[in-house]
């Protein structure tokens, strides 16, 4: 049976998914998966996955992928970073057995990304993104998606959308910013680049970015035009977003906590979305902030919840009627609700304006300028201060050999050509040891 593509693939394999939940790196595990489809999510994607990790290491493959059989994670798509056809292609065909298509990362802007050479810091080589999804469309059985950033010029952004889609990409998913849109520069995405795709592709188009309640899904849809919308940050605070609910968040702690019972995962995983969920209540108590970070256990997570529970009912039991919630916050703070993350910090003129509108930020926005003093880091100013001679620009610093399993640099002494993390797994799983390390 011949696979299916573009609108066949959306309305037959997807069911129709509307309301689509982010591939997240350690955030987007089976357990958050199932609690996300039990809350109106119509599709899943896994973890952002690395190709060649994934090839290399079974336990890798099983800890994020061949897990227990789970009928109701599906529709899946499996996510993955990579930089080389062949790798690619590998690692999918090991994958595509238990998804429902491959999704190609070139949208990750994050340093991690930059210096491991995948991501939105692909997105200037067309002739490799091309070969990599020719090459995927002609030897898997399932489809190819992307999920791309915008370019600054909308021109430019519609042109790259449709050598995606020239190339064999099925589906497409659209972050309406910029890959320097990040951190406090994050801003505001742009529909208007995702509207200007989803006219000029002749495949379904996925939009993200400015979702926080159901409402902006449907304002989305509406002013762009797309199938669906996919949800990241917003929905790790608020897992009930596409119910258009704001739940108590011990419901939904203790909702994941019973899920990750059954399907255990790393407790970084497990304490991160506690974070995520209790942040606005956990400012109030600093004490069990500090608990949450600490405990190693899931027993001690689902007391630090219990704890963060009694705290906000008591707080529920003595409000005054009527009053309203603190912090500028639209709900109270043990409420699911939005993260707004906040922009860059202003900084005082001399003549007390303190408007950054038109004038230059100290914060260094491209990575090309980390050579000119004005857009060092206090921290590296310092350094400078001690040493004058101290060079921080990347292009004068030597280049160095990559791990062989993560692409990142590899450890200087290691006899296995691997990143200080890479070796350690790897002594352990061959009970070997490396000199170097």
């Amino acid at each position: 049976m011949p696979k299916l593509q573009g609108f066949d693939f959306w309305r037959t394999t997807l069911k129709g998914a509307r309301y689509v939940v982010a591939p997240m790196v350690d955030q987007s595990e089976l357990a958050w998966r199932i609690l996300s489809r039990r809350h109106g999510a119509h599709l899943c994607y896994t973890p952002m996955l690395h190709a060649q990790v994934f090839v290399r290491d079974s336990n890798y493959r099983k800890e994020n992928l061949y897990n227990d059989v789970c009928p109701e994670d599906r529709p899946l798509i499996a996510q993955f970073c990579a930089n080389d056809p062949e790798v690619f292609v590998q690692a999918a065909a090991l994958a595509q057995d238990y998804c429902d298509a491959i999704d190609l990362n070139i949208g990750c802007p994050q340093m991690i990304a930059k210096r491991g050479h995948y991501g939105a810091f692909l997105q200037d080589e067309w002739e490799l993104l091309h070969k990599m999804i020719t090459v995927g469309n002609e030897r898997l059985s399932v489809p190819i998606t992307c999920k791309i950033r915008v370019f600054p010029e909308i021109d430019k952004t519609v042109k790259y959308a449709k050598m995606l889609e020239k190339a064999g990409c099925q589906m497409l998913t659209v972050h309406g910013r910029t890959k320097e849109q990040k951190g406090p520069l994050t801003g505001v995405a742009s529909w208007e680049h995702i509207k200007a795709v989803r006219k000029a592709v002749s495949i379904p188009v996925f939009a993200n970015g400015n979702i926080q309640y159901l409402s902006d899904v449907d304002r989305c849809i509406q002013e762009t035009g797309v199938l669906g919308v996919m949800s990241a940050e917003g929905h790790l605070h608020n897992p009930a977003l596409f119910e258009g609910r704001n739940p108590p968040v011990w419901e939904m702690a203790e909702e994941y906590l019973e899920i990750v019972r059954l399907y255990p995962c790393s407790l970084s995983y497990v304490r991160a979305h506690l974070f995520k969920m209790w942040h606005h209540t956990l400012q109030v108590y600093q004490g069990l902030r500090d608990e949450l970070a600490k405990v190693k256990t899931i027993e001690g997570m689902e007391e630090v919840s219990r704890e963060l529970k009694r705290h906000c009912q008591e707080e529920m039991a003595n409000q005054v009627e009527g009053e309203k919630p603190k912090g500028g916050l639209p709900f109270h703070h043990w409420i699911c609700q939005p993260y707004v993350r906040p922009g860059p910090k202003k900084l005082p003129l001399e003549n007390g304006d303190h408007s950054t509108e038109g004038k230059p930020s100290n914060k260094r926005v491209l990575e090309g300028e980390e050579g000119n003093p004005e857009f060092l880091s206090k921290n590296k100013l310092k350094k400078k201060a001690r040493n004058p001679h101290k060079n921080f620009d990347l292009a004068q610093k030597p280049k160095y050999a990559k791990c062989e399993q993560c692409g990142n640099p590899k450890g200087n002494k290691c006899v296995f050509s691997l990143c200080r993390g890479c070796c350690k797994k790897a002594a352990f799983k061959e009970t070997a040891d490396c000199p170097g390390e």
